[in-house]
């Protein structure tokens, strides 16, 4: 969704939402960035350690991690 604008298989009430979360998580140089209202920023742990989450709607987040000031490995998945 973030490089071509596709949408496919994105529920229609998170597309803005998810939107708006992919174009923080562009600008953001640390996982602090991403501490806005509402976001709900936290790391996650066991498995996912060193991973972010940050949310969409419902159970619904994006999850993320940081090398350097890059996001790499980001996910939009169902959390429970």
């Amino acid at each position: 969704m973030y490089l071509t604008g596709n949408a496919k298989g994105v529920g229609a009430d998170h597309v803005a939402r998810l939107r708006r979360v992919l174009f923080a998580l562009d600008i953001a140089k640390v996982a602090d960035d991403m501490d806005e209202p509402g976001m709900r920023l936290h790391p996650l742990k066991g498995e996912l350690s060193g991973f972010w989450s940050v949310s969409v709607s419902g159970n619904w987040r994006v999850i993320f991690r940081f090398i350097g000031t890059d996001v790499e490995l980001c996910d939009y998945l169902d959390y429970h």
